[in-house]
């Protein structure tokens, strides 16, 4: 509010300075209210009607013999007083009003100050906010940083859920900003600072507020990237502002976002060490340094690349501890999702567990985008309830993209994506330690014709290589399946992404995870070169000719076995492959439940995972969802054609 009047004052002082401007304008200029033009004066004159005048500067005023009153203005004209004594007019003379004294003032003054206000204003624009509003014309060198009271803050550790361990870690500041005499009577002294590193979207920045929300302290948040401007030393003089108030403020807790924006290693810049950026994270270690435990500021920075940041950042006495707060688990998965659905209209229908079970690698905020997406579902067509066919659609968009039912494929296409997803499927059924397939698609979604989606049965944190194995084999099953039915010349360009993550897989399980016998558990990087900029600037070879081929024929002869394995598999099961390839131009998509039937060689049944008609809840009924079923729907990786 306080902003607003000030801007409200400024914009007052412009108008009345233009006013003044306009009105010291408008008084020399010509008039038009005079009661007669002059040539009407000078006929009276010469006619004896006219018995006084009255003049003042270019204004004739007067009086008719009649006794009527007039008014007009004349030119530069020297022969009218001659006119007027010839005809025995009664002249006198006025002099000129004089404006004001503060009138002058405006006029004189008026232009500069209407600049100098425009100028204040346009800077207080680009250089407000900082504590407080503290943001001004003159406001380079202030803090940006917003700060939150008690009684702003609301979250709570009840509002964070799927970082148990990591709230663990944090509690202990916690108790020792409500309670800092139970630490120091005994010599302990609190971490002065805690980066949090994880992940993007898995909560480090509600995980800071929930801590100052707790320990109900004033919550400082600033980025790291706006501690850094184009002006020499504004970073450093906006540090130390920052470290200024936090201590009026104490005990506090001062959150900064992203901090590798400003805490890069030093030394790696065009600036050498005297660039912007590093004077920066030279003064925010200074400040780090300058205060001590019982002031009762705790400085929490938050970044998802650790591996950049100054070591002198991480050192004792600084960042002394890192909380890690990494993906959730299916446990974790839940804890959000309860979260996130106490907030939208649930239906009786929706299993958390089941949600929870098939999103592996989702982070929070993919979970809370995946509610969101299945209310705006439920409410595009106008329920009532989110059900669990909501959250369904919600993934498969999330995981496989949006479904471009615009996009029309000709019969030939539409066989052969099909051809080519049930080759995919098929594979990966087959072969050992492959991540169950959950849904088959020929629906076009995102960037690909056709979708192939396998879903672990539990959270995984490691592969072997027959599972690496067991990928690279499905991954080439579509290409296979492709040339199986239509022949050489007839492959299409829809398994290039495929082959490009085979590849990949192939040279990480020779180079990078020792999974070659000829090669041994060894990691072999084949060029070397100092990062500068994002680009490498100097590149060498780290191996020898004679290692980088035997590298290139491993790679190839694990592509080679792969490859040969897929093929044999679709030429045994041909059958299976025509079925499927059947279903899915009948039903354009099939799940676990069709596969199993084709699978096993029966008749494929009708799809009936949900059905499309509301129930007296205004959810939707399942049929499937009422089993004892431990694998559910969605998560993993998605095989695209």
């Amino acid at each position: 509010m306080s902003d607003m009047i000030k801007n409200l004052i400024l914009w007052v002082v412009i108008a009345v300075v233009l006013m003044a401007v306009f009105n010291s304008f408008g008084s020399r200029a010509v008039r038009s209210d005079a009661t007669f033009s002059y040539s009407q004066l000078i006929d009276a004159v010469k006619a004896g009607q006219v018995q006084q005048v009255a003049i003042s500067d270019n204004t004739v005023k007067g009086k008719m013999v009649s006794g009527d009153k007039f008014k007009t203005y004349m030119p530069n004209d020297p022969h009218l007083i001659d006119d007027l004594l010839a005809n025995g007019v009664e002249i006198s003379v006025q002099p000129p009003e004089e404006p004001s004294m503060l009138m002058q003032i405006f006029v004189s003054f008026g232009p500069i100050l209407l600049l100098i206000a425009v100028w204040v204003f346009f800077m207080r624009q680009m250089q407000g906010g900082g504590v407080g509003g503290r943001g001004g014309a003159m406001g380079f060198g202030k803090s940006k940083a917003r700060m939150l009271d008690q009684d702003q803050n609301k979250v709570t550790f009840a509002d964070v859920a799927g970082c148990d361990e990591a709230k663990e870690e944090v509690e202990e500041m916690v108790d020792f900003l409500k309670d800092p005499a139970k630490y120091q009577k005994l010599g302990g002294k609190v971490p002065r600072g805690a980066l949090m590193v994880g992940p993007p979207g898995t909560g480090k920045t509600l995980l800071a507020r929930a801590i100052a929300g707790e320990a109900k302290v004033p919550f400082f948040t600033i980025s790291g990237s706006d501690f850094v401007e184009m002006f020499v030393g504004v970073g450093a003089s906006r540090v130390r502002d920052m470290f200024e108030q936090a201590k009026k403020h104490a005990p506090c807790i001062i959150f900064i976002d992203e901090i590798d924006a400003v805490g890069r290693s030093r030394g790696a810049g065009l600036g050498g060490g005297n660039d912007e950026r590093e004077q920066t994270l030279n003064q925010l270690l200074v400040e780090m340094d300058g205060f001590e435990g019982h002031e009762g500021i705790i400085v929490i920075a938050a970044t998802n690349r650790s591996d950049v940041l100054d070591k002198a950042l991480l050192r004792p006495g600084r960042f002394d501890r890192q909380v890690v707060v990494g993906l959730p688990d299916v446990r974790g998965r839940e804890q959000i999702l309860n979260v996130h659905l106490k907030k939208v209209p649930a239906a009786d229908d929706v299993k958390i567990k089941y949600i929870a079970q098939g999103t592996p690698g989702f982070s929070g905020a993919d979970l809370a985008n995946l509610v969101n997406e299945a209310a705006l579902f439920a409410a595009r067509y106008n329920k009532r309830l989110v059900s669990m066919v909501d959250l369904e659609k919600a993934k498969d968009k999330l995981i496989m993209g949006a479904e471009r039912r615009s996009m029309v494929m000709d019969e030939k296409e539409k066989k052969m994506t099909a051809y080519h997803e049930a080759g995919h499927a098929i594979v990966g059924r087959l072969v050992p330690e492959h991540d169950p397939v959950y849904k088959v698609s020929i629906m076009p979604r995102g960037r690909a014709l056709g979708v192939t989606m396998f879903l672990p049965e539990r959270d995984q944190y490691s592969a072997s290589k027959r599972k690496l194995d067991s990928m690279i084999s499905s991954l080439y099953g579509g290409r296979i399946a492709e040339e199986l039915i239509f022949g050489w010349e007839q492959v299409s360009t829809g398994a290039s992404n495929d082959i490009e993550r085979a590849t990949e897989l192939a040279r990480n399980m020779v180079t990078k995870w020792g999974l070659s016998q000829r090669l041994g558990p060894l990691a072999y990087s084949e060029e070397e070169g100092e990062i500068f900029l994002g680009r490498s600037v100097t590149q060498h070879k780290s191996v020898a000719e004679e290692t980088s081929h035997t590298i290139d024929e491993e790679i190839r002869s694990i592509i080679d076995r792969n490859y040969e394995r897929a093929e044999t598999i679709l030429k045994e099961n041909e059958d299976i492959l025509h079925a499927m390839a059947d279903a899915l131009m009948k039903y354009e998509t099939i799940d676990k439940y069709q596969i199993d039937d084709l699978m096993e060689r029966k008749p494929v049944r009708e799809p009936k995972g949900w059905d499309d008609t509301p129930s007296s809840s205004g959810g939707i009924k399942s049929d499937h969802w009422d089993q004892k079923d431990t694998d559910p729907s969605i998560g993993g990786a998605a095989e695209q054609g």
